[in-house]
């Protein structure tokens, strides 16, 4: 919509500025192209007198000379080469303006908004996103991503119109949403071996107490003041994203649970090692769900994404 609204301005800032109409550098782009008057009123579906009368009036409001008249051809001059180059441009921005505005007065959304949870694999729903993106090339999609709670808040706020976010960071069910699910997924403790070989015969988390635990904060209030996994006492590090939280336990600095599929490489390859500790729960599956709320009437395009997702979800299922 940004683009829409730069390029709205422009091409108005130009043709006043110029004292110029797009009629008349339409008419002026197809006399360079075709050569001929005569076929340029065929084109357009204007007399000859009148293109002529249009080319004149441009070239007296440029006070430059655009056509060479010399020969049996209308050609351009030096100068009218290059105004032609400009003129194209400003047609195809006018030509895109044309075209968002009747995106929107048929009714589809200038933006949607997908929320999605950190540990999700995006990579996972890409093909459906591209997929949108190329059916409706007008409408901006906006990705959110959000951490524990954060996309379930954005989605009760009307903030994201779907959601895609574990089922188990949904404390309490709600009544008034649709879900599909599209796939699981899986957070695992891990560490680095520069922290393991102080702890070389690691087996409880109390061990791990004086080590930095590395927390994702909530993007959203869902949790409170409450932290799931961390032991009294535990010292800690919070970040706000998993990238960085992976960078400090591949540092060594830290320990704490990272999505699988974040990390599938590192654990092949030992730089990271999954942690077993008979005192808390080191494997966590997650079951992912996209999610809209059965009272938001979804527009044209987010009512296509959603049913891509749902598409999505029965291919998984039935896998």
């Amino acid at each position: 919509m940004e683009y829409f609204l730069i390029s709205y301005k422009l091409v108005i800032y130009i043709t006043l500025a110029l004292g110029v109409t797009l009629d008349q550098l339409l008419m002026f782009k197809t006399v360079a192209e075709v050569g001929s008057l005569r076929l340029a009123s065929e084109l357009l579906h204007k007399t000859q007198p009148a293109i002529s009368q249009g080319i004149r009036q441009l070239e007296s409001q440029f006070n430059l000379l655009l056509f060479s008249r010399a020969g049996y051809r209308l050609s351009l001059t030096e100068q009218g080469k290059l105004l032609f180059q400009r003129t194209l441009r400003l047609l195809n921005e006018a030509a895109e303006i044309q075209q968002v505005a009747k995106h929107l007065a048929s009714g589809h959304e200038a933006s949607i908004t997908l929320a999605f949870e950190g540990s999700f694999e995006l990579s996972l729903v890409l093909p459906i996103l591209e997929l949108t993106q190329n059916e409706y090339p007008n409408t901006q999609i906006i990705l959110k991503q959000e951490y524990l709670t954060g996309a379930i808040e954005a989605l009760s706020a009307g903030r994201a119109d779907i959601i895609i976010s574990p089922s188990e960071l949904m404390q309490e069910k709600f009544s008034q949403v649709e879900t599909t699910l599209l796939n699981q997924g899986q957070l695992i403790a891990v560490a680095a071996p520069k922290l393991l070989a102080r702890h070389l015969s690691l087996s409880s988390s109390t061990e791990l107490v004086n080590e930095y635990q590395i927390i994702v904060q909530d993007t959203g209030t869902g949790t409170g003041s409450l932290e799931f996994g961390v032991q009294d006492g535990q010292r800690r590090w919070y970040v706000n994203d998993f990238y960085t939280k992976k960078m400090l336990i591949l540092s060594g600095m830290g320990w704490g649970k990272l999505p699988n599929h974040l990390m599938a490489e590192e654990l092949k390859n030992g730089t990271l090692q999954a942690l077993k500790l008979a005192d808390i729960q080191t494997e966590i599956l997650l079951h992912y769900y996209a999610i809209r709320t059965k009272t938001t009437i979804l527009g044209p395009v987010a009512s296509k994404l959603w049913k891509n997702l749902c598409l999505h979800g029965q291919r998984y299922h039935n896998a």
